[in-house]
């Protein structure tokens, strides 16, 4: 099993994530965002898998700074939003061996579901 963690060392819930992940021995790969800004043809591949909404950091500054106009975009204009800035991504971001299983980190259950453990 091949998984690459997508978010932001700083970010709390993906220092819960990788203190989780840690515990339970299971091995990651880190991709800071800030550093690695994800291309445009992976954000289309994990919007394909978890969907637009999903997807949406709804609680960081970069979204509330969108204006109202976010509420009708398309799922091209979120891509190219999401491709411009990773900060608009919710973290942390869970891709196992190439495709998005989940964005966020709340529920180990849900994780452990996801993730095929």
């Amino acid at each position: 099993m091949s998984l690459q963690i997508y978010g932001i060392p700083n970010c709390g819930t993906c220092k819960k994530a990788f203190t989780w992940l840690q515990a339970n021995n299971i091995d990651y790969q880190f991709i800071n965002t800030k550093d690695t800004l994800p291309t445009r043809e992976q954000i289309q591949n994990w919007v394909k898998s978890l969907g637009v909404a999903a997807m949406r950091n709804t609680s960081g500054q970069s979204y509330r700074a969108l204006g109202d106009e976010k509420k009708t975009w398309s799922e091209e204009q979120w891509i190219d939003a999401f491709a411009l800035d990773a900060m608009l991504l919710k973290r942390p971001l869970f891709v196992q061996d190439g495709i998005a299983v989940l964005a966020g980190f709340r529920d180990e259950s849900v994780v452990r579901k996801k993730l095929k453990l």
